[in-house]
């Protein structure tokens, strides 16, 4: 250290030739590690508002989620509520035949129904909850539905106000004797060959006017195969 003094000592005017290169030197590396500084809080700064943005994304990614699945689960229950008032046409025919137009395919709005419905059928999930994320797939599922429920009630409006009355006099006295003979027909108090013959004759009152749907056939002839049976 001493001979380091003893050339400082000697040559003190060397001070004068690089003071100034030497305190730009010191000044720079000063801003240097300020710069390191601001640059290590800016990188922070980042990083926590990225926390941020990515907390408050998947909070509404949640909100979303939720809202996604109230809308499915309100398209399925409007589903359900609607083919449970048409299943009330399909498997009763007593009450079927109070309403004929309700499966009477020459009627315009019966057919815009079950074409709504069958629509509404193909579009519906077998899991519902499939449908989050898929926004074109709930839209579609949604319209279907929505056309589904208007369709089954203007269908059933015009029913009621019809009733019986697209048909002629003898034609409702058909219709009359064949839902008194299909009444019979599921009667379980009456015996097994009435319940056979009744089922019979209301298909030949039936003939050339109205055709049960499927389904309520079914049923009627499992009841009465199995009142045979038994």
């Amino acid at each position: 250290m001493a001979p380091v003094l003893d050339f400082l000592s000697h040559n003190w005017w060397l001070f004068f030739v690089f003071g100034g290169t030497i305190g730009g030197a010191v000044k720079a590396v000063a801003a240097a590690n300020e710069r390191r500084v601001v640059r290590r809080q800016e990188r922070y700064r980042i990083k926590q508002e990225t926390k941020i943005a990515i907390a408050q994304a998947r909070a509404q990614d949640n909100s979303d989620e939720k809202t996604q699945r109230r809308q499915i689960d309100k398209s399925v229950a409007e589903h359900d509520r609607t083919d449970a008032a048409w299943f009330a046409y399909e498997i009763d025919p007593v009450t079927l035949l109070d309403f004929p137009m309700m499966t009477d395919m020459r009627e315009p709005l019966t057919v815009d129904f079950h074409k709504a419905r069958r629509r509404a059928d193909l579009l519906r999930p077998s899991d519902p909850q499939s449908l989050v994320g898929d926004r074109h797939a709930q839209d579609e599922y949604r319209e279907a539905v929505h056309a589904y429920v208007i369709a089954f009630d203007v269908a059933e409006a015009e029913a009621k106000r019809r009733r019986r009355g697209g048909f002629s006099l003898d034609e409702q006295e058909h219709l009359v004797r064949a839902q008194s003979l299909l009444r019979l027909a599921m009667d379980g108090a009456a015996t097994p060959q009435e319940r056979q013959n009744a089922y019979r004759r209301a298909q030949k009152e039936l003939e050339g006017l109205m055709v049960l749907p499927q389904s309520m056939r079914a049923q009627i002839e499992q009841r009465v195969a199995g009142q045979i049976e038994a």
